[in-house]
Order: structure tokens, then sequence, then C-alpha cells
């Protein structure tokens, strides 16, 4: 874990908080069931008033339902791993604005890894918040179903969230051809299995949650984030209190500054609980 330092993250009377919450793991289970404890707790924290915010790799239309589900009527929230930023607000037409997304160009990337995976599924958001897949790869955190394209239609494309899964590879041989590319110009985050997330160069949760920080005027000891992903290291390291989920790997438990209880166990709950 994180060395010892000012924890002072835990709030004080009155102080408005910036909370920020990975989803899948964190707040739902790898099914996308949230439990009734997580959910109330988050609820609760959120009408006490402090910033919470989802901060997920999922796409725009994935992470709404969340949003909605603890009550999020007007705030901010982070996904694509930072690629989208939103400002969230019933009284607009569709409930939200965005507010920025980083975007890059796919092709370098694209084109290595194609050469060092060649049977691995890629799909890609681009700048519109369509999702282009080939070999009919669709995933949950996309939000909507991704259009069949070649592969020359995805090197073309503008891009906010690159994803690359293989099944037929196992994560250590992933890993391996990852590291063999050097993949330069980009951030990338290795998912629990042979799943990769890429978004622009310096494009990270910490980064988009930085910039809402800034915005919102909050003192940096007056974060937490909570999460269970490689791609939730950077926000663990940058927020005052970090906290880890129980069943996160030992490179996430190894960033963070205490560790919860795993999602099955509600360990969200307890860490919204102790804010209140």
């Amino acid at each position: 874990m994180k060395s010892a330092r000012d924890r002072s993250g835990r709030n004080g009377a009155g102080e408005k908080m910036l909370i920020a919450l990975d989803v899948d793991g964190t707040l739902v289970d790898h099914d996308g069931h949230m439990s009734v404890p997580v959910r109330e707790a988050a609820q609760a924290v959120v009408a006490a008033g402090h910033h919470v915010m989802i901060a997920t790799g999922r796409s725009l239309n994935a992470t709404l339902p969340v949003i909605e589900h603890i009550g999020i009527d007007n705030g901010y929230a982070v996904c694509s791993n930072g690629g989208v930023i939103l400002r969230v607000d019933s009284g607009l037409p569709d409930g939200y604005e965005i507010l920025h997304k980083a975007t890059f160009d796919p092709g370098p990337v694209l084109r290595a890894l194609r050469k060092r995976l060649p049977t691995a599924k890629y799909a890609l958001e681009d700048a519109d918040g369509n999702f282009l897949s080939t070999e009919r790869f669709q995933d949950a955190s996309f939000g909507v179903e991704a259009v069949g394209v070649d592969f020359q239609t995805m090197l073309e494309a503008t891009a906010v969230r690159v994803v690359v899964f293989s099944s037929e590879n196992t994560p250590e041989e992933f890993n391996t051809a990852i590291r063999h590319i050097g993949l330069a110009g980009v951030t990338y985050s290795v998912g629990w299995t042979a799943w990769l997330d890429i978004a622009a160069a310096g494009v990270t949760k910490a980064s988009a949650l930085e910039q809402l920080r800034d915005r919102l005027s909050i003192e940096a000891h007056r974060t937490i984030a909570v999460g269970d992903g490689r791609n939730d290291i950077e926000m663990l390291t940058w927020a005052r209190r970090g906290v880890a989920m129980g069943q996160a790997p030992v490179e996430v438990i190894a960033a963070a500054d205490e560790v919860t209880k795993s999602v099955y166990d509600d360990g969200a709950a307890h860490v919204l609980r102790s804010l209140l």
C-alpha cells in the first residue's frame, strides 16, 4: 500500500468531499448487480450533498443508468477511463452535457496490435459516441450496440477509447505481446482477463477527476476514490484517501491507502457509510 500520509480524506463536519467511485467490481459485481446496501449507502452520500462522481471505463450510455440508480441528479461523471467528462443536470434535455472528450488517432496502435495479436477482437468508441467493432465484438460496457466494420475503417476513425479482447490468449501472453509492442503515445490498462483499454496519451480517470476538482475548487485533501481494477491505479494514487476493493489485484492494493471488503461483501458500502 501507499506510504503513510495524512488521510484527512475522512470528512470533517460540514465539508463537501469529492468521492470518485468505480462501477464494475466496486459498485456492481461482475454480473452487473448492485446490492441494496451499496445502493442505499451511495444514495445517502449523494443526499448528504457530497460531490459523488462515477469514474468508470464504461462508455457514456452504460454509465448513465448507474448515475440514475444512485440518485445523482446534478453533478459530474467520468466515462471511458477519463476520455469523456460529463456534467449531469436533470434540467437539461438529455439530463447531461459532455464537457470534454479526449480523442486520438488509433491507427498506429491498432496496426501494431493486429500484427502481434491477429486473432484478437477490436472495438473503438469514436468521437460521436458510436462503437465500431470487428468480429461481432459486443460488451455491456459499450452502452450501445457496436457496428461491425472492416479493420481499415477502424484505422481511419478518431477514437475516444479502443478495446482489445483475446479469447485465444492467456492474460500472460497478452501482457507479453503488449510489452513487446510498447504502445507509445497512448495510455492503456490491462483488465482481469486478456482485455486492454486504450485512451489518449496522459488520459486516465485521475486526469479527468483532477480537472473536475479544479473546476469545483475542492481542496486535494477532500478527495476519496474507490476502485478495484488496474485502470483505477492512477485514481487511487491521486486521491487523498484511495481505497482498493478486497478482490483487487496486488498492484491495485499497493497503490491504495487502505483495503475494504470485496464487492461480494459490499465493500463500497462500508467506505461510503464511513463518510456519513
